[in-house]
């Protein structure tokens, strides 16, 4: 194979060439090409106020209408269901007959009080059906 050398191989010009004193008289020439006057800037949000006010207007009222909504739903709701009540108290077991009772006025007691008509013939199947007669006599 030839042996090649790269300094003794004749080298290819670059057909580019930058005009003399180019970079020195380059800012001169490039603001005297800039025109004298400023072009004037329309703001869309100035064009088009209105409209984008309606926009934000209508996404606001969107939005609020959900938890307007159900803040009012809840704010009526304070009333206790009577079974999620009765299911809180039977499972709380630090909790006896006499403490509820205190806890209650008395127009709240004398609603409370019933008369049960039971018949003995009633009497006598539950005593005879509930192995739990002990319990029943103390309470």
């Amino acid at each position: 194979m030839k042996e090649f050398k790269l300094e003794n191989e004749p080298k290819i010009e670059s057909g580019f060439k930058t005009p003399e004193h180019y970079f020195e008289n380059f800012s001169k020439n490039f603001m005297q090409q800039l025109p004298e006057e400023e072009p004037k800037v329309i703001s869309l949000f100035q064009k088009n106020k209105k409209i984008v006010m309606m926009v934000a207007a209508v996404l606001t009222i969107s939005i609020l209408i959900p938890v307007v909504y159900n803040n009012s739903i809840n704010a009526n709701n304070n009333e206790i269901d009577a079974t999620a009540l009765e299911n809180y108290l039977s499972y709380q077991s630090n909790i006896n007959q006499y403490e509820l009772i205190n806890g209650l006025e008395a127009d709240e007691i004398d609603n409370i009080k019933t008369t049960v008509v039971l018949e003995n013939a009633t009497i006598e199947d539950i005593l005879a059906t509930n192995g739990n007669l002990e319990l029943l006599m103390l309470e």
